[in-house]
């Protein structure tokens, strides 16, 4: 069945400042319907058909405003300035050092998580309404003052969300500094394609473009090498249930409480090109990820402990929800090695992922 594509927006609510915040209710022809608000630019909603063509959400999130506000592990936000972790806090750029707000101590080691405490996941976007190759979009805007949390440089940002008929999600990422500064952003969406609160992820097949990844230490920050995934349970090179080895008996997996690692994309050339697949074998729902950035975060929802309740009312427990964070590698300011994720005058930072569905 086709329908009508459309976006619209609508009030959604106020934060406890009382500033006001807009949702927006994306379409495509064939059902698919995004709502995403301007605080985070979080999706809030991903409305995607199974098999049978019955329409389900395919996203955790929270049911009120003030619960995003609170309580949110970053339920489909864009986050940054930098996502991920930067150990210690901490990074020398071009001769000076910078300390950076830390929110986060795994192994009791604290480091900077996805931008601090007031990162772009909490910020307010300024939304609108697009038009481009693509359809119709919501097109997200940012400015980042010099200094937000320690970082140096006003980052001026554009986030742009599509839903083209094929069923695609696509992130189209822009930014522009008055000085050098470290960059990196993410979609921090939590994917259950069973539906969200339906469930753990662990019969999820997941299939990586990638054959290394990033080993961690007990801050789950990378030690700097680049490890090969072959002959560990890190390997998803051919098709593997989440849940198979997540209990295995190696290092990492247990530094992370189960899968919390960056891998290296085979194709890292910058071109659009895929990173992952991920087939639900009860509703036949097939997700694939394209991205032009050289790294995916697998998460698989360790932390989640099952004292937020969803959007439904279902608690969400331990490995409820899966997180494929396309991103330059963790730490890379204090990384040499990994590639650059330093943001100069003059040279725009361009990035684009794709969450493509569909069914098996």
């Amino acid at each position: 069945m086709t329908h009508s594509a459309s976006v619209r927006s609508e009030p959604y609510g106020f934060l406890s400042d009382g500033r006001a915040v807009q949702q927006f209710v994306i379409r495509n022809k064939f059902g698919m319907e995004m709502r995403v608000i301007e605080y985070g630019c979080v999706v809030t909603h991903l409305f995607v058909p199974d098999g049978l063509g019955t329409v389900l959400d395919v996203v955790l999130g929270l049911e009120r405003l003030e619960d995003y506000e609170q309580k949110s592990p970053f339920f489909g936000a864009v986050v940054g300035r930098f996502a991920n972790r930067i150990a210690g806090g901490r990074f020398t750029l071009d001769g000076c050092t910078y300390e950076l707000a830390t929110n986060n101590s795994p192994g009791g080691r604290p480091c900077a998580l996805h931008g601090g405490v007031r990162g772009f996941a909490v910020a307010l976007w300024q939304g609108r309404v697009v038009m481009g190759v693509h359809g119709e979009g919501v097109e997200f805007h940012l400015i980042s003052p010099d200094g937000e949390e320690g970082y140096p440089g006003r980052v001026e940002l554009t986030v742009t969300y599509w839903l083209t008929d094929d069923n695609a999600w696509r992130i189209d990422y822009t930014a522009n500094s008055d000085k050098a500064t470290p960059l990196n952003l993410t979609q921090h969406a939590f994917f259950n394609l069973a539906g969200e609160g339906n469930g753990d992820i662990l019969t999820h097949e997941l299939t990586l473009c990638s054959d290394h990844f990033t080993p961690v230490n007990e801050g789950l920050i990378p030690t700097g090498e680049i490890r090969s995934v072959h002959g560990t349970a890190l390997d998803f090179t051919t098709p593997h249930a989440i849940g198979a080895r997540i209990h295995a008996d190696e290092e990492q997996l247990i530094l992370g409480r189960g899968y919390d690692h960056n891998f290296v994309l085979t194709n890292s050339s910058g071109e659009l090109a895929k990173a992952a697949t991920v087939f639900e074998p009860s509703s036949r729902r097939v997700l694939e990820v394209f991205t032009t950035e050289p790294g995916v975060q697998v998460y698989t929802g360790n932390f989640l402990d099952g004292t937020l309740s969803g959007k439904c009312g279902g608690i969400y427990g331990e490995r409820t929800g899966l997180c494929l964070e396309t991103q330059h590698f963790p730490d890379s300011p204090n990384q040499p090695a990994f590639p650059n994720s330093i943001l100069r005058p003059g040279t725009p930072f361009q990035s684009t992922t794709v969450y493509k569905f569909g069914t098996r």
